[in-house]
């Protein structure tokens, strides 16, 4: 009889921790939440981070601190998303710099390395000028690059990132060898374009937004974004497509994401929360303000996006000689 009692006492142990575990769990979120910016503060994936993180609290009923690990471009944060415990308390705002890190040999991260919970925006490329350049056109442009190799000078960011790679891809899709132009290395889209500005380089692929200062005081011009669709802030300036029928597109990608492993129940409400917050206008007016295209696609849609880009940079990185990895 005792030792009956005994198995019934465990039994009911068993049962009632159970329960516990499982009223926990069906809690979440019942403490803070930690959302990582793997760049300093006051850029744009900050930006957008700290945009949709009071949103993220009202729905979610759970404090949301928007955390900045910089450093590395981008890996030591993106690193401490992929490394967080996978209880839905620690997630991120991951970027396709994932697509480059592998190619260039810097880290092993890649997008497989993280759980998607959303794209959030695309901040899209463009070639800027100086504003009394004598280049009305893009076609102007290329034209002039290719009847003088090597002198004229392109600029945007280091070599094999981001705005580069925009350049990188361009040049491919027009067959134009992009060794044909000195590329200056910039610490930044808004520098690089500064620099066109101030006639040290020809042009640059940086993006829209970061030009849009020096594009309203006429320092600059841009003759074309690298997108599928004209901005809606600026309607008079053509795509890449119209100008010249390549079919490049590239943009800055942002979105949601959380490390490996999280439990479907809290994959499943933040991928809903996303999406909601991300419709609203608070978001969506933000970003049209900052010249940030607002865009969400739902996990799957932007997992393959980011594995075409992983394998399109990595073949623009290797041709140009820039591949580690």
């Amino acid at each position: 009889m005792p030792r009956r009692m005994t198995r019934r006492a465990v039994l009911a142990g068993t049962i009632a921790s159970v329960g516990i575990i499982g009223s926990a769990r069906a809690a979440w979120p019942d403490r803070p939440i930690t959302l990582i910016v793997p760049y300093p503060a006051g850029g744009g994936t900050d930006m957008v981070a700290r945009t949709i993180a009071p949103l993220l609290e009202r729905e979610l009923r759970a404090t949301v601190n928007v955390v900045n690990r910089g450093g590395g471009g981008g890996i030591i944060g993106h690193d401490a998303i992929a490394r967080a415990q996978p209880d839905g308390y620690t997630i991120g705002m991951i970027t396709n710099d994932l697509s480059f890190y592998t190619h260039l040999g810097q880290s092993r991260l890649t997008h497989r390395d993280f759980t998607k919970i959303g794209q959030t925006n695309e901040i899209v490329g463009s070639v800027t000028v100086k504003h009394d350049a004598p280049y009305r056109r893009v076609n102007d442009l290329i034209e002039a690059i290719r009847a003088n190799p090597g002198r004229l000078r392109g600029t945007g960011a280091a070599p094999g990132v981001n705005w580069h790679v925009g350049f990188l891809g361009m040049m491919d899709s027009l067959g134009v060898d992009p060794r044909s132009v000195i590329w200056v290395p910039a610490q930044g889209g808004t520098l690089g374009h500064q620099d066109v500005a101030a006639g040290g380089s020809d042009f640059s692929t940086s993006s829209l937004a970061e030009a849009r200062a020096l594009l309203e005081a006429q320092r600059v011009r841009t003759l074309c974004v690298m997108a599928d669709a004209r901005a809606e802030q600026f309607p008079d300036i053509p795509t890449l497509k119209e100008e010249t029928g390549s079919d490049w597109t590239f943009s800055v990608v942002h979105g949601m994401a959380g490390p490996r492993g999280l439990p479907e129940a809290i994959l499943g409400r933040l991928v809903e929360t996303l999406a909601k917050v991300h419709a609203t206008e608070e978001v969506q007016g933000v970003l049209r303000q900052r010249t940030i295209r607002a865009l969400h696609r739902p996990p799957a849609a932007w997992e393959e996006v980011l594995e075409a880009q992983l394998n399109s940079y990595g073949r623009l990185l290797k041709e140009a000689g820039l591949a580690r990895g």
